[in-house]
């Protein structure tokens, strides 16, 4: 071998055979507290022609050696890679290769690296644009999937367990009852208190019950309801299939033949659907309620001149457009929950973010669909 003229440093030789072969000898202490040599001369010899065959490695003079001299090989083994020149490590001791091995076992995440110069605005921009494009693509395929999914599950042919879809039932419905009681509650009689207020200046102080029954049937009851469900039920969708999809459980359920959406994301689509009407009823009822007692303690009106006034303010109509919009909001609660779960990572911080997201997305569906049936109605005059 002969040496290469200008890329000799300190505790590094770098030498080219006759076969082509770059030959890097590492002498004396590589440690981290000692000067380690650069890449800086192994790239200059790269870069040099006739161009490298392969990397080996001599240490038979290499006294000690820790991270600093790993960090050198990786950087190394980099510019190898980039110039597709293979390396070969049976030259390093049996330690240092193992590390070697280990760290370039699995590839490195995309953007781990810090580059010192900023990226683009407009790539930014251009890449976060293609993100959400195919996000939306994923979802409007989501929304298909699962309706066809509905439509087997309605005609028997969807596989899942019964007993499964009777405890989500009890998880939509019975178990949510306590919260969405109190919420509601709490609601008729924060609107009575503020009607109050403002009505008690003109004399009208009955018609706290007109603005609390009409309130609540045609908008809190169903839109508390879906905000209640998409923080409890929606993030416990999310979190659950994130959590199998951690587990490789999905993975298994693929493997046996089972499909993960009949199995896992129709009956808890199915399940909430069905029971946000109901706990729309019941938080319609509990929001009067709440309101009477501000009508009846606070304003004096008698239990039974509430009564008439509430029962004569409100029409089917105001229940059918409350309960419609409750059924719509279980569709896009349920939609979003099982959305983020599938589409959660492998990790324990995926699931977390998946539950958020699903929460956030649910809300913020729930509130524009809300306002898109305000205009909707208006314009339909009911």
């Amino acid at each position: 071998m002969t040496a290469v003229a200008g890329v000799s440093l300190g505790g590094l030789r770098a030498s080219r055979g006759s076969d082509g072969t770059l030959t890097l000898t590492l002498i004396g202490n590589w440690r981290s507290v000692d000067h380690v040599p650069g890449t800086g001369d192994v790239d200059a010899a790269l870069r040099g022609s006739p161009a490298a065959s392969r990397i080996a490695f001599d240490c038979d003079a290499l006294l000690a050696w820790d991270s600093g001299a790993l960090t050198f090989l990786m950087k190394t083994v980099t510019l190898a890679a980039e110039r597709k020149v293979p390396v070969d490590t049976a030259g390093l001791p049996a330690g240092m290769a193992r590390l070697l091995k280990l760290a370039t076992a699995v590839p490195e995440r995309a953007g781990a690296r810090r580059s010192g110069k900023p990226e683009p605005l407009p790539d930014r921009v251009g890449k976060r644009t293609i993100a959400l494009y195919r996000q939306m693509l994923s979802m409007v395929d989501f929304v298909g999937d699962t309706t066809l999914g509905i439509g087997r599950f309605l005609r028997g042919r969807a596989i899942y367990r019964r007993s499964d879809f009777v405890l989500l039932l009890q998880e939509c419905g019975i178990s949510a009852l306590p919260i969405v009681a109190l919420i509601s509650f709490l609601i008729g009689l924060i609107l009575a208190f503020v009607g109050a207020v403002q009505l008690r200046q003109f004399g009208a102080q009955i018609f706290v019950a007109d603005l609390v029954g009409i309130a609540m049937t045609r908008e809190m009851g169903a839109v508390m309801t879906g905000i209640i469900m998409a923080g409890r039920t929606g993030a416990a969708f999310a979190a659950q299939i994130g959590t199998m999809q951690v587990n490789e459980e999905v993975d298994a359920l693929k493997t046996f033949g089972f499909s993960p959406l009949d199995f896992l994301v129709t009956p808890r689509a199915i399940a909430l659907i069905l029971m946000m009407p109901i706990l729309c009823i019941f938080a319609d009822l509990l929001g009067i309620l709440g309101g009477g007692l501000i009508g009846i303690t606070m304003l004096e009106i008698p239990v039974t001149e509430y009564a008439l006034e509430t029962v004569g303010a409100l029409t089917l109509t105001d229940f059918a457009i409350g309960i419609f919009k409750s059924a719509v909001f279980g569709v896009l609660i349920a939609l979003a929950g099982c959305l983020r779960g599938i589409q959660c990572g492998r990790s324990a911080l995926a699931v977390g973010s998946a539950a958020t997201s699903a929460v956030v997305t649910a809300i913020v569906l729930i509130i524009v669909t809300d306002g898109a049936f305000a205009v909707l109605t208006d314009v339909l005059g009911i």
